[in-house]
Order: C-alpha cells, then structure tokens, then sequence
C-alpha cells in the first residue's frame, strides 16, 4: 500500500508562480554546457555508436505567425521567404556532415521530430523541398514515428495532405486553449474555430496518431475555462492529450512584463490549482477510456498509442539535433547549437558544425538523468538499471527515495518504482532530490 504522506514532512507547494524553468526535459542542467567542451562533440562524431544505440533526427523549424507570451524557444516572426530557404538548406547542409560521420555506423533512423516555432508555418513547397533533401542525405523511410508539431491556424487541407506524405505518423496540434480571449490573451495566434476547422482536416488526412496540447494555468483561465477545454477535447478524441502546467521562463514575454511591473508573482495560476486542473483533466480522460502514461500523457489506447521519441530519448538514444539553437545527444555527449539565427547558417556555409556549448555527462550523470526522466513515466523497472549501469537504485537513491516514499509520492512494488498520482503532478520539483549536490538550485536554461 502507498503510504499517506505526512503533512509535517512534506516540503510545502510553492503556492504562486514565480518565474523560472520548472520543467526538467535533461541532466546536468543546461548551464552546465559550456562552449569550451564543443571539441568533445567532434570526437564523439569520430567514434562508431555504441552497440544497440537506436538513433532520431530534431530538426528545429524557428519560425511563427507570432510570439507567444509565454514561450521560452529560439523563435522568429520576421523571416521573409529568402531568409527562410537560406535556413531549409543550412538544416540540409547540416545534415549532410552528419551524415558522413562515423557515429552513424549504418543505423537506421528510428524516430524523427519536427519542432518549433511551428513546423506548419512551412509551406507546401518548402516543407516538399525539406523533407525530400532530409531522405537523400540520411533516408528515414523505415522510422517507427515522425512525429510534427502545428499550430492550427496554419493547416490547410492541402498541407495536412502533405505533411502524411511526408511519413509523418503523429500530427500534434498546439491548441493550449479553446477560448478566443485566452488564446489572444496569452500571444497565441490562432482561433478556436480554426482549431475544430484543423482538427477534422486531419482526420480526413488519415494520420495514425493525432495528439493535442493543452496548457493548465495560462493568464486569465478560469475554473469554468478548463472544464470547457477538457470537455472540447473529450469531444474531439484525440489518440493522445498532452497536459503542461503554466511556467514562465526567464526569456519570455510574461518575464519581461514582470520586471517592467516590479511583480514576482506571474499572473498565472499557482501550482496548486494547476496540479488540481491536470488531476481533473487526467480522472475525466481516465473516465472516457485513456491511460495516464506520464506526468503529462494520456492515451486513447495504450496498445497503439506511444511515443517512441520520447522513450528512446529519455532511454539513452542519440539525437542527431538540427537547427539553430537545438539540443542533441551523440555517444554520450550533449550539445547545443547556435542560438542565433545568422551565426548558425553563417557556421553551416562555411562547412562546419554549429555547435556552440556541449558537455559529457559522467556515468554517474547518465544514471541519474536516465533516472529521474523515467520517473517522469510514473513507473520504471529496478531491474533495467541494474543490468544497465550495475546499479541497485535502492542503495543508490536510498535517502532520496525514502523522503518521497515517506511523503507518499512513491512506492516499490517487486521490480517496480512507482510514483503516486500526486507524486506525478509535481514530479518535476521531486526531480531535484535526485541531483548532485553541484547541480541544485542551478538555473536550469
């Protein structure tokens, strides 16, 4: 049985939103990359991959309508049509250096990802002319999943039609919210009837695994608003809903607005009623026949439904990592390309990488992010790290483990660590009893 947590115990929620990155998508944090470790980058290139070592594609596509309030990514709204091709073939000239480099080995490309900015801000032609010179340097004909990020406003039927020719097997659709005044509110530049408009197209597109994002906690949502959006989405019955709960990053619009007011407090949902709204959302998807699968995830049908980039990336796979200020993963080196938008395809042209900070994480380091991005599951096998990494968690992680299990956010079962649902709604903040001593409290950008 879970053990209740202890009110005495447990640290306590942090009421407001203050801003930061509360999300933890890798380990070491990010500023601990540094660009005088990008060397190592180029000798993992030299190397041949490890043994069983499956291998993806990102391509970060940095283009919008517009920049939403809350969004922390290296985006861009001004790029004209010259600009955006000069970017289509450094991503292309990028990907054939990979291409040429040992650390392919012969593998073939297992998962792909397109993400932004919007990927569907494309166009028909460009997105032809992309992904066309993508297969002829480094074919992914043979992936299990290409998955394509979109912002609603920007489908057509007639791109949807091409995007599933393009192979891409999940389409996920960025509807955060359904309200006009929300959306426009927060800097989104689509409209709800464009999101029911995008919706059915794709249907008719045939896409195996449609996915929709939602976000818990933007500015002004209400009570009465999140009920409506859950029930909208219930309605449309994705294969798969996506749940985050509002942050505000330091590089947003959100921040800066907070620091011209002299505000600590973003004017956002506080942790608390986020957690409450996402536990809401996941009982009435449960209710209607999904299964939660992360602290973010719920599937129609578990037995169809996956998500193979996340799964292999937060197992260890390389991530062969394109576009301005995108992260990658190769032989066991994380890297970082240039955040800016000229610097990067001025590095391309000129014939080299574009890395611009990178860092080997110790094999201690691989334990623990292959740990606490698994925990994000809900659940892992003990078993797996001690055939892995020669490891007995238990001993590892024996205090950290037994101050959540004392607070009742976990529990082993047999082979299993399993977290509890309350454990799970805040299971980024838990992350952090896990880290090295070195690595607490570091601003994690």
């Amino acid at each position: 049985m879970m053990a209740a947590p202890s009110a005495s115990a447990v640290p306590p929620l942090e009421a407001p939103t203050a801003a930061g990155n509360y999300f933890v998508s890798n380990y070491p944090p990010f500023s601990f990359w540094k660009p005088d470790r990008v060397g190592e980058v180029a000798a993992a290139l030299r190397r041949p991959p490890a043994p069983g070592t499956e291998l993806g594609v990102y391509l970060h596509i940095p283009f919008c309508r517009k920049r939403c309030h809350f969004c922390y990514f290296r985006v861009y709204t001004d790029k004209n049509a010259a600009a955006i091709k000069a970017y289509l073939d450094a991503a292309l000239d990028e990907l054939s250096l990979y291409a040429a480099q040992p650390f392919i080995g012969g593998r073939r490309v297992g998962f792909v990802y397109f993400g932004g900015g919007t990927p569907s801000y494309l166009s028909v032609e460009q997105l032809r002319y992309l992904t066309e010179g993508m297969k002829a340097r480094l074919p992914w004909d043979s992936a299990e999943e290409v998955t394509f990020e979109c912002e609603p406003g920007t489908l057509t039927e007639e791109k949807l039609r091409a995007i599933r020719g393009m192979g891409v097997t999940r389409l996920s659709l960025g509807v955060e919210n359904f309200d006009d005044h929300i959306l426009e509110i927060n800097g989104r530049a689509h409209h709800g009837k464009e999101i029911d408009r995008a919706y059915a197209a794709a249907r008719e597109a045939g896409f195996p695994q449609i996915n929709i994002d939602l976000i818990a906690g933007m500015v002004e949502e209400t009570e009465a608003n999140w009920r409506q959006c859950v029930a909208r989405t219930l309605e449309l019955a994705p294969d798969s809903v996506t749940i985050y709960q509002m942050e505000v990053p330091y590089n947003t619009t959100l921040y800066r607005r907070m620091q011209e007011e002299g505000k600590l407090t973003a004017p956002v949902a506080d942790w608390e009623t986020k957690r409450r709204w996402v536990q809401f959302a996941f009982e009435q998807l449960e209710q209607a026949g999904y299964t939660v699968g992360s602290a973010y995830t719920a599937v129609r049908d578990k037995a169809r439904t996956r998500f193979v980039y996340r799964d292999q990336l937060w197992a260890g796979a390389d991530l062969l990592s394109l576009g301005v200020a995108s992260f990658g993963h190769i032989g066991g080196v994380h890297y970082q390309n240039h955040h800016d938008f000229d610097p990067y395809v001025a590095r391309v042209q000129a014939g080299e990488f574009p890395h611009y900070r990178a860092l080997t994480p110790s094999e201690e380091e691989r334990l623990i992010r292959e740990f606490i991005l698994q925990l994000k599951l809900g659940s892992l096998s003990l078993r797996s790290f001690a055939n892995k990494f020669g490891v007995d968690l238990r001993t590892r992680f024996a205090e950290p483990l037994e101050r959540l299990r004392q607070w009742g956010f976990l529990c082993v079962e047999g082979d299993t660590l399993r977290m509890s649902r309350e454990g799970l709604l805040q299971v980024d903040r838990l992350l952090h009893e896990f880290f090295l001593h070195e690595h607490r409290n570091a601003r994690y950008a």
